[in-house]
């Protein structure tokens, strides 16, 4: 099939339903982009950043990865990063990854994909730097869940230590960057209680929520407890 028309439909009839209900919607959208949220997520087709959170266009700018990895050299995440910050002057970076991310799980059982396995070696510094946590934990459904909670916390660290994020905060711009997590079993979010407003407080709420991890059951395990 050359042509994709079903979605060629679906799409006009998207944007005749919210013309319906509010005519000057694409007008208004066209005309500015003034978001105050920077979302970095999973490239996963069933985490979609404005669904999630019941935002309209418009009101999230996103960047979208496989694992919601942060890395320095990625320019572009970092041309994200900036554009967000800088050119749109967001408030809140959100890092959300989900439970049972595909990715973590290929970092975790050291799976052979091919290319993507170089970009999931990050995943894997973080899987080493708790493997003692990771260790105690028998069931591999639950590790994976806790690894994907420990990633999202390590990824909001990076991009604290990104040159942009710590420029904004030198200049004084109100910037916070947050970790949450998703379930896809109940569609909701949970919060890693990792909130990182300027460079002093860092490495505190960086080690206060690898403690609250660490101490706690993620919704996944909670869930999987019950069943049992």
């Amino acid at each position: 099939m050359r042509s994709l028309t079903n979605l060629i439909e679906r799409n006009r009839a998207w944007a005749e339903k919210i013309t319906s209900r509010e005519p000057d919607f694409f007008r208004k959208l066209s005309e500015q982009q003034a978001p105050e949220y920077f979302w970095i997520g999973c490239s996963d087709s069933r985490v979609s950043a404005n669904e999630i959170v019941n935002l309209p266009p418009g009101e999230m700018f996103v960047h979208r990865n496989v694992a919601n990895v942060v890395v320095h050299t990625d320019l572009n995440c970092l041309s994200a990063t900036q554009y967000a910050v800088e050119a749109l002057k967001v408030k809140h970076i959100i890092v959300c990854g989900h439970y049972g991310c595909g990715g973590v799980k290929a970092a975790l059982q050291n799976q052979k994909l091919g290319l993507i396995d170089n970009w999931l070696r990050h995943v894997q510094d973080v899987m080493r730097e708790h493997a003692a946590l990771l260790a105690e934990i028998g069931d591999e459904s639950d590790r994976i869940d806790k690894l994907c909670e420990l990633n999202i916390i390590e990824q909001v660290y990076s991009v604290c230590q990104t040159t942009v994020v710590q420029s904004a905060w030198e200049r004084g711009q109100e910037l916070t960057v947050h970790g949450w997590i998703y379930a896809l079993t109940d569609g909701h979010v949970q919060d890693l209680n990792i909130h990182i407003t300027n460079q002093e407080e860092m490495s505190t709420v960086y080690r206060n929520a690898i403690a609250a991890v660490r101490q706690t059951k993620s919704s996944g395990e909670l869930s999987r407890q019950t069943a049992r």
